[in-house]
């Protein structure tokens, strides 16, 4: 009868401690889910930030204003300008 308790405690300790040892492997888990989901919102708002200043970069008025400037170009005169119809 001692060996069946003896034997019944052990298999007691050994489930408490799976049991603690899973909780706490679960408890990590979702705090690192967590930072994982803070992070993805971090991002989403730095690539909506990213967009905003590439529509900003892309402007055609500042386009022009830099290649004026920096480049010196200009537009054509309109009356140097021919189209040219494509051929088939």
């Amino acid at each position: 009868m001692a060996k069946l308790n003896l034997l019944l405690l052990a298999v007691l300790v050994a489930c408490a401690l799976g049991l603690v040892t899973s909780q706490h492997k679960a408890r990590k888990l979702f705090s690192d889910l967590e930072r994982e989901q803070d992070r993805a919102r971090e991002l989403d708002i730095e690539h909506g930030q990213l967009q905003l200043e590439a529509s900003t970069w892309g402007l055609p008025q500042r386009v022009e204003r830099i290649a004026a400037s920096t480049l010196g170009m200009r537009a054509p005169d309109p009356r140097r300008v021919r189209l040219v119809a494509p051929s088939r």
